[in-house]
């Protein structure tokens, strides 16, 4: 009986935890991808005064800091933009790629800029690759094993959870300025070319502001679980 009592307290906390820290990341997460979204589709449909496509533009700037060894491929899908720096490649989504549009080459320039931190050994990308096998592992065990202690009230598994979790957290905290630095040089690089108009300045910010806001979502997201589990083992103790 004391035991299903502990098990029932213990889920009360988890569920009404989740009303204190998770709505306002939810709420936060909800407004970063209508933002995203709305900013995206009124910036494709806008023409940028240079003339080129995503891919063009990419090249340019790759070849410019004399990565001609980074290949450009195309890839389905929206938004699903990356740069692979295991095998040096720039993948990019079809509407970026040979699209025109100032979120076109917003978006390229952003994912070069990615392409210039691997050159330059840019620490904290650096960093977060080290981290990206733990952060993997972390990521399949850490909320079954935070279950797991949580209803067969094994604190020791719950705490093994927590400290997994906690990797994953500091991994999105460290995407952070890994995603910042790389519009920061995306802007700098379409500020320089010729042709290019205040327009296209303004709105390559403006599609990179938003895509930026939702990193700082999933961080909070995070950090907001995290602290919930947290708030939860100090109620056990």
């Amino acid at each position: 009986m004391i035991n299903f009592l502990m098990l029932t307290g213990r889920y009360h906390n988890y569920i009404s935890s989740y009303f204190i820290y998770i709505i306002p990341a939810m709420l936060l997460s909800l407004f970063a991808q209508y933002k995203i979204q709305a900013v995206y589709r009124e910036y494709m449909g806008r023409l940028s005064s240079l003339g080129k496509s995503g891919s063009e533009i990419a090249r340019a700037i790759l070849d410019k800091h004399g990565l001609r060894n980074v290949n450009i491929k195309e890839v389905s899908g929206t938004l699903s933009d990356f740069y692979d720096p295991r095998d040096k490649s720039l993948s990019l989504s079809r509407d970026i790629s040979a699209g025109t549009s100032i979120a076109s080459i917003a978006v390229a320039a952003h994912e070069v800029g990615h392409a210039i931190q691997d050159k330059e050994s840019y620490p904290m990308l650096n960093l977060r690759s080290f981290m990206a096998p733990a952060v993997r592992i972390s990521s399949s065990l850490a909320m079954y094993l935070i279950l797991a202690g949580l209803f067969f009230d094994f604190t020791r598994l719950f705490d093994i959870g927590i400290i997994l979790y906690a990797v994953i957290v500091l991994f999105t905290l460290v995407t952070l300025p890994v995603e910042f630095n790389a519009s920061r040089r995306a802007l700098n690089e379409i500020r320089s070319m010729p042709g290019v108009n205040d327009e296209t300045i303004y709105g390559s910010k403006k599609v990179l502001k938003a895509a930026a806001l939702t990193y700082v979502a999933s961080a909070f997201a995070a950090l907001s679980e995290l602290l919930r589990l947290l708030s939860m083992r100090r109620r056990d103790d």
